[in-house]
């Protein structure tokens, strides 16, 4: 069983970025900080994927254009995901830090 920091990202601006994929046969139960490294306000968008898709529609987003104000951070909560899903950020910007903290267990 894995605990502590599951991922880790700095996404690249303009561009959709997995963050992390939940290793088939777990669960995940987890959350996410989301720091903006930059004095500059920017924004961020989150999504959960499910199994095999790569890119979000409407339904998988959790959290769109959510402002973050220069050197801020937020931290989401209460995250489970299953087997192969996938947590997916995207950001105009290239100053954000994203950390996934939680544990895995067999599903």
């Amino acid at each position: 069983m894995a605990t502590g920091r599951l991922a880790t990202s700095t996404p690249a601006a303009v561009t959709g970025t997995i963050v992390y994929t939940v290793p088939g046969s777990k669960q995940a139960s987890f959350s996410v900080n989301i720091l903006n490294r930059s004095a500059s306000t920017t924004s961020y968008r989150l999504a959960i994927l499910p199994t095999g898709t790569s890119t979000p529609t409407t339904t998988h987003y959790i959290e769109w254009d959510i402002i973050l104000q220069g050197n801020e951070f937020v931290e989401r909560t209460g995250l489970v995901l299953g087997a192969d899903e996938r947590l997916w950020i995207y950001s105009p910007t290239s100053s954000l830090v994203v950390n996934v903290y939680g544990y895995e267990v067999n599903a």
